[in-house]
Formats: structure tokens, C-alpha cells, sequence
């Protein structure tokens, strides 16, 4: 192969034709190749892709979508909170979105928003967008927009119509029969939850979780205690449950929740874990050098980033073809020094699974 001599400055940019030559292909396959089409072996891939990058080619997006007819941008609505589960998942979105060879436009709705989420769809379709994401969905009754795009809904199934919908799970319901059953292994007899807002579906599903959780065990269900997902209410639910001296262990929906929970209960006398377990949900790294360090299921933010993404994609690309089938989102507890069996058990071995 002829040797590439980099681009000086001022000379003309690269056109397809250039990389077609280069990498001794037609300018069909170079076209196959940048649009992530099939039908291309992975060696001709692979040379397509070198001469591109020496060549230091960038593939025409606004002529690619005039012949498409697709912008390449995918749209995301996400709920303004600074909660580290919803940024995290939004980050995961940013970058399977970017790894697709898609731009991406958010659109943020804080709650309380009279136009919520129809105002944030509405906005999107207005910057025309290819597909839409609706992460963190909540409850708020059906969207009259008329949307003709792909959506994608991660964590709750469809709440309004679309030309196509998609639903991946982030695996709330196991995450949170995952912690409830550590807590029952360990030897509590039933576990108190404190929940997020009931207006979130990621709340529904965790309350969801735990019931069936203590349902297969046949242990008491405690009523839910509830909360809004911030540290102060966790504190309140503290204040709330300390004097009860039959709690024992306690699954709280979210991180921040559970610091503000062990906040309480420490001060009130109570020790964690050896007077009451605590287990959180979302995995935030920060809580691992807490007093005790708190013991999590951590959401699989990335895998199911990637998951939607590649699902959307597919049906914006190949609208006229079946969906691929869904990967589950693995269940992983992190199991550190904020649970323990309870104080009659003290005295046991109990084995713990990380």
C-alpha cells in the first residue's frame, strides 16, 4: 500500500474518494462502512476505518441526513435532580449515544412542571430528533403528542404512544429483592423499606422488590415508610423508627436516604449494624468511606445505557426489522460494613456474600 503523507495545512479536506482509494475499496464500501451498515467483512472494516482516520476523514453528518432523512440525534428526556442515580444514567446515555455516532439533546423537566414531560417531548420533535429517551419515568397520565419516532423508556414501561416503543429494565425489582434477601439471610426477620417518591416508577419498582422479596420468605410486611430520596427524609424515617426497638433492618430505595437514616439512628442510641442494618440502593463509590461503610446494590447504569441505546438505534436504522432480543441487567450487592445478623445473632457465623 502506498504510504499516507498526513494533510498539510490549507490543502483540501478529504472526500470519501480519498479513503475508497487508500484503502483499495469502492466508495460504496467506504459508505457501508461509516454508516455502520452490514455486509462488510471485518478486515475490509477494519482498512476502511485506518484509511479514514489517516486521512483524517469526517463523515458529512448534514449530508448523511438529507440522504437518510434522519438528523442523527437522539433526544433524552430526563427529570432535573441532582440525585446521583439519575446523573449517572444520563452519563451512561451520553456516551452509548456518542459510541452509536449519534448527537445528543436533553431536555430536562424538574418536578412540579406543568408541562413535564409532553414539554419536554414536544421540545425534541421540534429539534427533530431520529428517537427520544425517557429516562426515569414518572407517573403523569398520558402524552396527547403525537410522536412518530422510536422511544425508548429506561425503567418503566410505555406511558404514552409511538410509532415504536421500547422498553429496557435497570433491574430495580431484582436489586431490591437482592438487598431485602441479604438482610433476611443474615437472620432479621422482616426488613422496614424506606421508599422514594411513589410518583417515580423506579420507586414503584423497588417497593415492588422488596415485597415479594419478604413474600417468599413469609415474613411480616412492615408498612412503607416514605420518602422523597434526599438525606433529610432518610433522617426524618431515622427520627421515625428509632424508638421501635423490633426494627432491625431497614432497606432504604436510595443512598443519600440511608446516610440520612444511619445519621438518625446513631444519634438516637441506636448502632449500625449491630443494633439495626442498613442496606441502600444505587452503589454511589462516596459511600464506601462513610461510618460504617454502607453495604448497596449498585444499578447497572452503563449495561443498561447500552442496552437502550443499541435497542433505539436499531429501530431508527431498520425500523421495518424485529428487535434484537434484550440482555437482563446483572444484580450485583456490595456488601460492606453497614448490615450485620441482629442483636440475638451477634454470636453466630453467618456467611456474607459480596
Amino acid at each position: 500500500m502506498t504510504p499516507v503523507v498526513g494533510r498539510s495545512a490549507g490543502s483540501p479536506a478529504p472526500l470519501s474518494a480519498d479513503v475508497a482509494r487508500v484503502a483499495g475499496v469502492s466508495r460504496k464500501t467506504v459508505s457501508r462502512v461509516l454508516n455502520n451498515e452490514p455486509y462488510v467483512s471485518d478486515p475490509v472494516r477494519q482498512r476502511v476505518l485506518e484509511a479514514a482516520e489517516k486521512l483524517g476523514y469526517r463523515l458529512n453528518h448534514a449530508a448523511r441526513a438529507l440522504a437518510s432523512g434522519r438528523n442523527r440525534s437522539i433526544g433524552v428526556v430526563a427529570l432535573g435532580t441532582a440525585g446521583y442515580g439519575t446523573a449517572m444514567l444520563l452519563v451512561g446515555i451520553e456516551k452509548a449515544v456518542r459510541d452509536a455516532g449519534y448527537a445528543l439533546r436533553v431536555v430536562n423537566t424538574p418536578d412540579g412542571d406543568p408541562e413535564g414531560i409532553a414539554g419536554a417531548v414536544m421540545s425534541l420533535l421540534e429539534q427533530g430528533v431520529d428517537g427520544i429517551v425517557v429516562s426515569e419515568p414518572v407517573v403523569e397520565g398520558e402524552v396527547s403528542v403525537r410522536i412518530d419516532v422510536p422511544v425508548l423508556f429506561l425503567g418503566a414501561p410505555p406511558s404514552f404512544p409511538s410509532a415504536r416503543t421500547l422498553t429496557v429494565g435497570v433491574g430495580a425489582h431484582a436489586l431490591a429483592r437482592a438487598a431485602t434477601d441479604h438482610l433476611l439471610d443474615l437472620g432479621h426477620t422482616t426488613v422496614h423499606h424506606l421508599a422514594g417518591p411513589q410518583r417515580w416508577y423506579a420507586s414503584k419498582d423497588r417497593v415492588e422488590g422488596w415485597r415479594a422479596a419478604l413474600e417468599a420468605r413469609g415474613a411480616y410486611e412492615p408498612p412503607v415508610i416514605q420518602g422523597d430520596w434526599s438525606p433529610e427524609s432518610g433522617y426524618s424515617a431515622g427520627r421515625e423508627l428509632a424508638p421501635d426497638s423490633s426494627v432491625t433492618a431497614v432497606f432504604a430505595a436510595g443512598d443519600e436516604m440511608a446516610i440520612g437514616l444511619i445519621r438518625a439512628l446513631r444519634e438516637t442510641g441506636r448502632r449500625v449494624p449491630e443494633d439495626i442494618s442498613v442496606v441502600g440502593f444505587d452503589g454511589n463509590p462516596v459511600f464506601a468511606y462513610v461510618t460504617p461503610p454502607l453495604t448497596t446494590v449498585r444499578q447497572p447504569f452503563d449495561a443498561a445505557s447500552r442496552e437502550g441505546i443499541r435497542l433505539l438505534v436499531h429501530a431508527v436504522e431498520q425500523p421495518e426489522k424485529d428487535l434484537p432480543p434484550a440482555s437482563e441487567p446483572p444484580v450485583e450487592l456490595v456488601v460492606r460494613g453497614s448490615t450485620a445478623p441482629p442483636p440475638s445473632h451477634h454470636g453466630e457465623t453467618v456467611p456474607r456474600t459480596v
